[in-house]
């Protein structure tokens, strides 16, 4: 029987062992592997774009940004449900002989859509162009159509363009930045459009702060068509760590003509260390994030609270330190009763917090309440200098030493929690994932999770170290790093009181291939699909949660 083509059943797991001693609990999970495929040669797959009923669609790039002969390529490929590859179409993006270079390639509404832009260095523009792709042939459709420009002084200075898309996926975003002076207010282009292009409204708006006091952080648009964007306001130019010394604005901008709104969140003394918002499908803002009592840096409970934008009305308002076993779960025994000491003494400057986490998703309740999901990362870097004996190092013809300096980045992706919000902005219940992921100069390449909503159950699917699933050993007590070796696709299930569960899907040597969590994604109501690779071959496999 062909493996590949296989289904794994979860009784499989039963018996599975992955360190030759310890056997663990049937996944939740059917496993179907696709077939073993070979990579075009220099490209790499670089997103799962979207889905269908019939298969799903991904986004091949060249590895090299510009190919023999000087222009942009890429591949459109389509699979079935099987996963077998049913069409590979060679994108060349230029337009009339001209390079274009690759911004994006969406799926909006039923349709797949192909963004490019081009640096007119004649006319001193930057452009941005849609393109449709015919879904059955993955070709591009002669039409092109122009959605944003920027003035230009040089192709050193073209700008960017971004995007987003709205929740029920008929209106998207189109966002560049203008031209301005330094210490003036940062001025932005808003280009509203339905799921065909078709355009809703545009609007060139001003910050109402310099640039020196109001960063950028978000900008989404709502199913009305309404776009909100969220910023730091800094009260000096002083931006040092440590100093509650800003706040976070949203500014709502309307197509109507409209004066903006503003909404102002402070939360008194305590620093607001990560915020972000969702759109509701009825347009409120849901807003949460995280705080600290002591400083930028860590964090010690989490906000919320709710905007109408219509009545300008914020409601829901709520702030809840964690529970102290929650911060302290993963300490020492020693460290944990230093803290209690000075929790009983009243020494606010020695209060338990977490270290600074960056919150990836709100994923939103139907009774208005929200989850959020934050995960640990940081990068080290480290510089390393060694001698080089052709340059006049150790055993060298001369002897006067010559150092060599390289810079190392290592690349930590650890710890993901869950944060469970009522509608009152209640913290209902936290988890926390025990994980350790640790790569050098390569940008955390097979780090991090994936993750799925299936029935009333969260998942993720994460890379870690085998020793980690052994049910002798305690996550809490000791944890394994991930580096590659010994490496086992981990399942995490969290179920609506918040209890975890952890199994094993496969090993990279079982499956003979390594897994990139940041490229799976999920397909249909109850599946995900994980791509992974090794060398020139890759392969799919379809996880269906039962």
């Amino acid at each position: 029987m062909d493996i590949n083509k296989s289904v794994l059943f979860c009784v499989f797991f039963l018996t599975l062992t992955f360190n030759g001693k310890a056997q663990y609990e049937a996944s939740p999970t059917q496993i179907t592997w696709g077939q073993e495929l070979k990579q075009p040669s220099s490209t790499i797959l670089s997103k799962i774009i979207g889905s269908d009923n019939e298969g799903f669609y991904t986004l091949r790039n060249y590895t090299a940004e510009r190919t023999i002969g000087g222009t942009h390529n890429i591949f459109l490929e389509y699979y079935n449900k099987k996963m077998d590859l049913k069409k590979a179409q060679k994108i060349d993006t230029r337009f009339k002989g001209k390079d274009r270079d690759l911004e994006d390639v969406i799926k909006l509404g039923n349709q797949l859509w192909l963004l490019t832009s081009f640096n007119n260095e004649a006319k001193k523009k930057n452009y941005l162009f849609a393109q449709s792709i015919t879904l059955k042939t993955l070709s591009l459709k002669k039409n092109i159509t122009k959605i944003g420009e920027i003035d230009t002084k040089n192709r050193n200075k073209e700008g960017f363009f971004a995007h987003h898309i709205s929740r029920d996926s008929n209106t998207i975003l189109i966002y560049n930045g203008l031209p301005y002076k330094k210490g003036e207010p940062e001025q932005f282009s808003l280009n509203v459009f339905d799921n065909q292009f078709n355009p809703k409204w545009q609007k060139d708006v001003v910050m109402p702060y310099r640039d020196d006091l109001f960063a950028v952080k978000e900008y989404k648009v709502d199913n009305n068509g309404n776009v909100h964007l969220l910023g730091k306001q800094y009260l000096d130019k002083n931006r040092g760590r440590g100093k509650l010394n800003y706040q976070y604005v949203i500014i709502t901008y309307k197509g109507d003509g409209s004066k903006p709104s503003q909404y102002k969140i402070k939360l008194d003394d305590k620093f607001i260390t990560d915020f972000t918002f969702e759109i509701a499908n009825d347009n409120t803002l849901i807003c949460s994030g995280f705080y600290s009592e002591l400083g930028i840096g860590s964090i010690g409970g989490t906000y919320f609270f709710k905007i109408d934008p219509d009545s300008k009305k914020v409601y829901a308002k709520n702030f809840k330190k964690f529970d102290f076993d929650f911060l302290t779960e993963h300490l020492t025994d020693r460290r944990k009763e230093k803290l209690i000491e000075a929790e009983k003494e009243g020494e606010t400057n020695r209060s338990a917090e977490l270290p600074e986490y960056a919150l990836d998703h709100i994923i939103l309740r139907n009774d208005g309440g929200a989850l959020l999901v934050a995960e640990r990362y940081f990068v080290y870097e480290r510089n390393n200098t060694f001698n080089d004996p052709y340059y006049g190092g150790f055993n060298s013809f001369n002897n006067n030493r010559f150092n060599n300096r390289i810079t190392n980045y290592y690349y930590h992706y650890e710890d993901i929690i869950i944060v469970n919000i009522d509608p009152k902005g209640n913290i209902q219940w936290t988890s926390r994932i025990p994980k350790r992921q640790v790569s050098t100069n390569d940008g955390g390449y097979l780090s991090s999770y994936a993750m799925s909503i299936a029935k009333d159950k969260i998942y993720f699917v994460y890379n870690d170290n085998a020793k980690n699933l052994d049910p002798n050993i305690k996550r809490k007590d000791k944890l394994y790093s991930y580096n590659g070796s010994r490496s086992v696709v981990t399942l995490a299930q969290l179920n609506t009181s918040g209890d975890l569960k952890y199994f094993p899907l496969f090993s990279s040597r079982q499956a003979d291939v390594s897994t990139r969590p940041k490229v799976c994604k999920q397909t249909g109501k109850n599946e995900m699909v994980i791509y992974g690779e090794r060398g020139q071959k890759y392969k799919f496999a379809k996880v269906e949660f039962q």
